[in-house]
């Protein structure tokens, strides 16, 4: 029997990171509240596994960017 592939809707990329991470939130919080059922609590854990991903991705990016700005070595912020 062939396995059933995840929505396409729990594979998309969100269109930001601030709508990734918002989403991301409202999953958990829905979660944690024990009331989804079985089913419907897969899917939100498949779907918070892209978030996840993709928000480590964009943090990770922009970290490197800053290294690269700063000439490799970060330097500590003091707001002015």
């Amino acid at each position: 029997m062939a396995k059933a592939s995840a929505p396409q809707a729990a594979l998309e990329a969100p269109p930001n990171y601030e709508t990734a991470l918002s989403e991301l939130e409202q999953l958990v919080s829905q979660m944690e509240s024990g009331q989804m059922p079985l089913d419907q609590l897969l899917g939100a854990y498949q779907r918070g596994a892209v978030l996840l991903a993709y928000c480590k991705d964009k943090l990770a990016a922009v970290e490197q960017q800053i290294k690269v700005l700063d000439e490799g070595a970060l330097k500590p912020w003091t707001p002015t």
